[in-house]
């Protein structure tokens, strides 16, 4: 059987460089991540995305900031790169729809890591909660803030729909603003995840603690 951890963090910050300013992406996560003081130990993961980056880039980039978010007692996953998320002794990795199997990078990655997975449809939830993700990404639910909609924003309702299909923490991606929280964990979230919330914001620190308030009421 597998020994799976449990899924504490309510935000997932997943990384863009492209938003982060001049201080780069190292600083802007740091900021990030000040914001969580004063919450819960852990209630903050951080996924680096960057999915333009070679296995060499990536893996320079992941050291560091997996060294900040053990200082700032947040979660640190890598996307897809599995092989970056293991040596780089992250917290787990993140899997694209069409990427590795779950069974697959559970065996790579062992059971104590985290490994989640993104999904679009009720389907690509139901392969993820059956093949033993630890939790699942549903999105857009509204159009996204950092970039065009990679898909039809499915809205609250049809993420109340996804979080009834399966027996998976869900966290709502797309557009997700502290003033969206509030139905969107009535309709089920285990949290939320952003980009441009955050890294788009100005102050990546102002904009985590505004977050973090609405998710903890």
């Amino acid at each position: 059987m597998t020994l799976k951890r449990p899924v504490p963090f309510r935000l997932y910050l997943i990384t863009d460089r492209r938003l982060a300013g001049t201080g780069g992406l190292l600083e802007a996560c740091e900021r990030a991540l000040s914001g969580a003081d004063g919450f819960p130990p852990g209630s903050v993961a951080l996924q680096l995305r960057e999915k333009d980056l070679g296995g060499r880039e990536l893996y320079e980039m992941a050291v560091p900031l997996c060294e900040v978010c053990r200082r700032r007692g947040a979660l640190f996953l890598v996307n897809d790169r599995l092989d970056v998320a293991f040596t780089a002794d992250a917290d787990g990795a993140h899997l694209a729809a069409n990427s590795f199997s779950v069974k697959d990078a559970r065996r790579l990655l062992g059971p104590q890591r985290l490994i989640g997975v993104s999904a679009h449809n009720v389907a690509e939830l139901k392969r993820a909660a059956d093949d033993g993700a630890d939790f699942a990404v549903f999105g857009p639910v509204f159009e996204p803030l950092s970039k065009g909609s990679w898909a039809t924003p499915c809205d609250v309702a049809g993420f109340a729909e996804a979080c009834r299909a399966v027996a998976l923490p869900l966290y709502a991606l797309g557009g997700v603003t502290a003033e969206r929280v509030e139905p969107l964990l009535a309709a089920g979230a285990a949290g939320v995840g952003v980009i441009g919330a955050v890294f788009g914001s100005g102050d990546p620190a102002a904009a985590t603690r505004s977050l973090l308030r609405s998710l903890y009421k």
